[in-house]
C-alpha cells in the first residue's frame, strides 16, 4: 500500500514542481475488528515551513483491500494537540485523495494555516484476508 502525504511547499521535492513531500517511513499497523476487517493505522510526519509560498497541500495514496463504503479518516497533530480532521471517499482502484488550504493571503496579509512539523495518522478499513475482498 502506498501512503504519503504531499504538500504544495515551496521547498523542493517530487509532485508539481515547487513542492515537498513529507514521505518518511510510514509506520503501519492493523487491528482486527471481526476476523474479516481490520482497522488499519498509519503514521508519518509533515513540515510546512516557514518558507512555503504554494497554497494547497494534501493526503494521498491508495488502499489495498478496501472494504467499500468506508472513507479514509485522516488526522493531524502539532505537539500531540490535534489541529485537522478530515475525511476522504475512496474509489473503486482504491485511491484517496484530500486536498487542504496551507497559506493563503487575505487583503495583502499572509496567512498560514499550517506552520511548522505534524503528526499525520489516516486510518483505513480493509479486509484482512485478500481473498475475501474478490
Amino acid at each position: 500500500m502506498r501512503t504519503a502525504l504531499i504538500a504544495a511547499l515551496s521547498v523542493l521535492m517530487v509532485s508539481f514542481g515547487a513542492s515537498a513531500m513529507a514521505e518518511d517511513t510510514p509506520a503501519t499497523e492493523t487491528t482486527s475488528i471481526d476476523g474479516i476487517i481490520g482497522l488499519e493505522k498509519t503514521t508519518l510526519t509533515f513540515s510546512a515551513p516557514a518558507t512555503n509560498t504554494l497554497p494547497w497541500g494534501y493526503v494521498e495514496g491508495t488502499v489495498d483491500n478496501h472494504v467499500q463504503g468506508h472513507p479514509v479518516i485522516i488526522q493531524m497533530y502539532a505537539e500531540g494537540e490535534a489541529t485537522h480532521f478530515a475525511q476522504a471517499g475512496v474509489a473503486e482502484d482504491g485511491s484517496y485523495e484530500y486536498k487542504f488550504r496551507v497559506r493563503s493571503i487575505d487583503d495583502g496579509e499572509i496567512i498560514r494555516t499550517f506552520l511548522g512539523d505534524y503528526t499525520v495518522v489516516i486510518y483505513k478499513v480493509v479486509y484482512l484476508d485478500t481473498v475475501s475482498s474478490a
